[in-house]
């Protein structure tokens, strides 16, 4: 029987290796899509020997960077003739404020353009792989953006500790924004679109941050610091699971108490996720959708 094919970003470290290890395990050929090559060959030999049978391939590219995504979509579509799931897990977190290549927020481009512009060039594969899934990792995270302004929202500025939790949290709220977007545009096609947040997971996103790792060691042995392993769980259920077949537009979460928190009014605001749709378009380069 052929093989399901799934595509995770980000998929050398952290929650995305947990996905990527999940989706071999279900029988599912995995390609990562990553950075560093060191990282991606240590990877598929790591995933290979803990998982009898598997196959994992990589593609190497920068989210941050449009010609690597686009690059590495044209991988995909020349190596795959189908996807059955994509899960939108890279990102990044910075404590000061740098520039991707395009000229843009390095934070949006890594955490929101990039999986835009990359999910968008493989939809023709995943209406191919129909009935297939996109996940997208988002946060809790998103509760502490700054007031998004649709227009700058990927415009970079300066900011220190306090404004870089917004930023990162704004790129959480677009991540949720799309995939609600992805999910009303695609009805009908057997694509379907959700968005999860891992919870508070010991990983490497603020490896470049100084102090955060004296942070994650000093949460690491409480029951608020989720491993990994427990991240990954959500993101693989909307991936694997036949509860979640058809079901599209929804945001998991599996963070402890985030069920008691308010609901973010953004969130109900079907103007402004075609508002962010229409932004990020221009923004990276596609044709009106």
């Amino acid at each position: 029987m052929e093989r399901r094919i799934a595509i995770v970003t980000g998929g050398t470290s952290g929650i995305g290796k947990e996905i990527a290890r999940g989706l071999a395990r279900a029988g599912m050929l995995v390609g990562i899509v990553c950075r560093n090559e060191l990282r991606a060959a240590a990877t598929v030999e790591e995933l290979t020997a803990d998982v009898p049978g598997a196959r994992v391939e990589t593609f190497i590219g920068d989210l941050s960077v449009q010609m690597d995504v686009r690059r590495v979509a044209a991988s995909l579509e020349e190596r795959f003739d189908r996807l059955d799931v994509l899960v939108d897990n890279a990102g990044v977190y910075l404590l000061r404020a740098k520039v991707s290549a395009d000229g843009y927020d390095r934070v949006i481009a890594t955490n929101h353009l990039g999986p835009f512009l990359l999910t968008n060039l493989l939809l023709g594969l995943l209406e191919k792989g129909a009935p297939s899934r996109v996940v997208v990792v988002g946060s809790e995270a998103h509760r502490f953006s700054d007031r998004l302004d649709v227009e700058r929202m990927a415009e970079p500025g300066s900011y220190g500790p306090a404004g870089a939790l917004r930023v990162y949290g704004r790129s959480k709220l677009l991540n949720i924004l799309f995939a609600q977007e992805l999910a009303r545009r695609m009805e009908g096609s057997g694509v379907t679109a959700n968005a999860v947040c891992p919870g508070f997971v010991a990983t490497s996103l603020g490896r470049d941050v100084r102090g955060t790792e004296r942070v994650m060691a000093l949460f690491s042995h409480t029951p608020v610091m989720r491993t990994p392993a427990q991240g990954a769980r959500m993101a693989l259920r909307l991936a694997l699971d036949e509860e979640f077949e058809g079901r599209s537009g929804g945001y998991y979460t599996s963070a402890p108490g985030a069920g008691m928190l308010p609901t973010v009014e953004a969130l109900k605001d079907p103007e402004l996720r075609r508002a962010v749709w229409d932004r990020s378009v221009r923004l990276v380069g596609l044709p009106a959708l």
